[in-house]
């Protein structure tokens, strides 16, 4: 996981979840330390009334805009803006985006060329476009607050197969009916056969983990019934042998690929 010092979480909020702000913000911590929460928005509107006490509560500042023109994206000039400036201090190591709009992709690309590492956070239906501009995109749908029971998956998707242990975190509507694991399959084939084995032909599992996210930076475990790439990949053992790492340069599990 990295270890960031000086993030900045800029938040569109007409196009994000109020109810996920604070899920948000403690997935975000897990990245490093936050020094910057912005929120931008006309919070004169009544679609955005309920967004004061959450943002105080959470010590968020908020930037109003006020429409100028009915329909113009205001909001989204004056978040990129600032997203600009604050590049342009070279204060900080890494922002996050949180919107599920597409017309923030080529901020993304731009943060991103400049050497700051990207981190959005949408909804599944963001644009394929944004979630690829980024380092890392999250989506809204797999964050819970640890306080919700576990939602026992009544189905099986096409992503899993049967008897395996389900996510704790991800309910029966955050598993992504879409989602292809023969994708990920062929990621984990591809860093098998391109990073450094050990001496018995095992690859840290985790290193493989970094390169998925790289190649699919919307990637998560949850979308596919887990709460981490190594309960995925323990449940295909005719694909993987995994052993748990022993040695001090590496940590967790090792796997490598017995079958096609």
């Amino acid at each position: 996981m990295e270890d960031f010092q000086k993030m900045v979480v800029l938040i569109d909020a007409d196009n994000t979840q109020l109810n996920k702000l604070e899920e948000v913000l403690h997935e975000i911590s897990t990245y490093g330390r936050i020094i910057v929460k912005k929120a931008y928005g006309n919070f004169t509107k009544p679609q955005l009334h309920r967004w004061e006490d959450k943002i105080k509560s959470l010590a968020i500042k908020a930037e109003q805009q006020f429409d100028y023109v009915a329909g113009k994206n205001t909001t989204d000039i004056a978040m990129v803006i600032d997203a600009m400036d604050m590049l342009h201090t070279g204060m900080y190591d890494a922002a996050v985006l949180v919107s599920s709009d597409s017309d923030f992709t080529p901020l993304a690309v731009r943060l991103k060329e400049s050497g700051m590492y990207v981190i959005g956070v949408g909804e599944k239906k963001t644009p394929e476009a944004f979630c690829n501009a980024c380092d890392d995109f999250i989506y809204l749908e797999y964050l819970t607050s640890g306080k919700e029971k576990p939602v026992q998956q009544e189905k099986e998707t096409k992503a899993a197969p049967s008897k395996k242990k389900k996510a704790s975190a991800a309910s029966s509507s955050a598993t992504a009916p879409d989602a292809d694991i023969n994708e990920i399959h062929a990621l984990l084939r591809i860093a098998y056969q391109r990073f450094e084995e050990d001496d018995d032909d095992y690859v840290n599992i985790s290193s493989a983990g970094i390169y998925i996210k790289r190649v699919k930076p919307e990637f998560s475990p949850l979308a596919y019934g887990y709460n981490k790439l190594s309960e995925l990949i323990k449940d295909f053992p005719q694909l993987y042998e995994i052993k748990r790492d022993g040695n001090k340069k590496s940590s967790g599990y090792s796997y490598r690929c017995i079958g096609r």
